[in-house]
């Protein structure tokens, strides 16, 4: 890489920090995959350009420094060198070139969430204050294809349209989560893994659940959307833990 090209890689440092900070809190919640799953936040008006991680690193290593920057619309991404994850590239590369309020993407093969996708019906009723959050704002994928290569990400992406939608349950996958920003999309990815938790083991009781009426469910979801600063919270507390741990994520 030569030295100008260097440089542009080290611009946007305060999405890649919270960027890593994502990435290493992800691996501690053990809810990321090996070396798989990815994340990416845009950095230019039109959402094109973007951050993500680079291919086959563990999340728990990853520093602001290591993250590629990208351009959703240059076809010769994948011949360069230090090329991202192909699957990754076709996901989250499709995502940022055909939505653009889809300014940071998370996908992850999470335990609670994946077994979620792997139901028959993947849809999850509002039974309690988490899962209330979700409650008509996300689209179940009924039509998996195999890895997300550019093919597969471009069916995906066209399942976002909808600014309302912000999760994806990848049936027979695992999830996506969209969101304004890092802590935004992150926070979202928390919880939903949290209202999973919950839905599959209140299934594992057999019995009966308490379902939340339209009403209560809708209104819940609206009062936690404008709840105000939890999401900048929440990453500030998580990025202050890894400061005073001497984390290098910020590196």
């Amino acid at each position: 890489m030569n030295q100008i090209a260097h440089f542009e890689n080290l611009t946007h440092w305060a999405q890649r920090t919270d960027l890593a900070a994502a990435f290493r809190w992800t691996a501690r919640l053990n809810m990321h995959e090996a070396v798989a799953n990815h994340f990416s936040v845009s950095v230019s008006d039109d959402g094109k350009r973007f951050l993500m991680n680079p291919n086959q690193r563990h999340f728990d290593r990853i520093k602001a420094s290591d993250l590629l920057l990208l351009d959703a619309d240059d076809p010769a991404t994948m011949n360069q060198p230090g090329a991202p994850d192909p699957t990754a590239w076709g996901l989250h590369g499709s995502i940022h070139r055909l939505v653009p309020h889809a300014r940071c993407v998370m996908h992850v093969h999470s335990i609670h969430a994946t077994v979620l996708a792997c139901l028959e019906d993947s849809t999850m009723p509002p039974i309690d204050q988490n899962t209330a959050t979700f409650y008509g704002r996300t689209v179940v994928d009924e039509g998996f294809g195999g890895l997300a290569f550019e093919k597969e990400g471009i069916r995906c992406a066209r399942m976002l349209s909808d600014p309302k939608i912000k999760v994806m349950i990848m049936g027979n996958h695992g999830v996506l989560v969209i969101g304004s920003g890092v802590a935004d999309t992150f926070n979202r990815l928390y919880y939903f893994e949290r209202a999973a938790e919950t839905y599959v083991r209140a299934l594992q009781t057999g019995r009966p659940l308490r379902v939340l009426s339209h009403e209560i469910a809708e209104k819940t979801a609206q009062e936690l959307e404008n709840y105000p600063d939890q999401a900048e919270r929440h990453l500030a507390e998580l990025k202050a833990i890894l400061d005073d741990e001497g984390s290098d994520y910020a590196g």
